[in-house]
């Protein structure tokens, strides 16, 4: 894919006429990375805004005892930087990325960025947009860690993300909702028992979509 075809694929990018993404494309490349190779380190700094093309990302944290804390996931054609504000031309990354696909990033030089774009008001909806999303995926770890219990956890991950529970093993998915795997296992029989999900060959299939919602919004049933 051309350095071309990646900005015109990704969704911020859509309503740039062919001068504007000729512009963007003189200060921007792209690079492909392997699957556990690393993008940044927590406290990093760096010059461009980067955008993920294809491929996933994984965003986590250290604790005090070195322990590994999966935050959230970054999927294709979404916003990685970690922006806290747009006056300086250095990104601080707050959190640790890594790749758990052979991956393509987008990168563009966030100080011609800025002076060619936002400061012309040109993709400041785009960005607003995608610092929102950004938001509600930290909301949703918030309800993650402080107010859902397992079986909403579960049943979160299963309605947002269905793709990738089934894609990765369950001790991966254990891991990354911070339960055991016993309670997880527990957790999809339970399911399994109340007509929610059914499982066919360790794949899970979404029977009803509406009970499995109403576990983690506390929808009266």
């Amino acid at each position: 894919m051309t350095l071309k075809n990646c900005i015109e694929n990704l969704d911020f990018f859509k309503n740039l006429n062919h001068e504007q993404i000729e512009l963007l494309s003189s200060f921007s490349f792209i690079k492909n990375y392997e699957k556990d190779s690393i993008l940044f380190y927590q406290s990093d700094k760096k010059n461009s805004l980067l955008f993920l093309v294809q491929g996933l990302i994984k965003i986590y944290k250290y604790d005090k005892f070195d322990n590994e804390i999966f935050l959230y996931h970054i999927n294709p054609n979404s916003l990685i930087s970690e922006l806290s504000s747009i006056e300086n031309s250095e990104i601080i990354s707050y959190s640790n990325s890594a790749f758990i696909e052979n991956s393509t990033v987008l990168a563009v030089d966030f100080q011609k960025f800025k002076e060619h774009f936002l400061d012309t008001d040109i993709l400041i909806k785009e960005l607003m947009n995608s610092l929102l999303k950004k938001n509600h995926k930290l909301q949703s770890l918030l309800d993650r860690e402080l107010v859902f219990d397992a079986t909403a956890k579960v049943a979160y991950m299963l309605f947002s993300d269905l793709k990738l529970f089934n894609s990765i093993k369950r001790q991966e998915v254990s891991f990354m909702l911070h339960i055991q795997p016993e309670t997880l296992s527990r957790v999809l029989k339970k399911l399994t028992r109340d007509n929610i999900i059914e499982i066919e060959s360790q794949e899970v299939i979404i029977k009803d979509s509406f009970l499995l919602e109403a576990i983690f919004k506390g929808v009266s049933i």
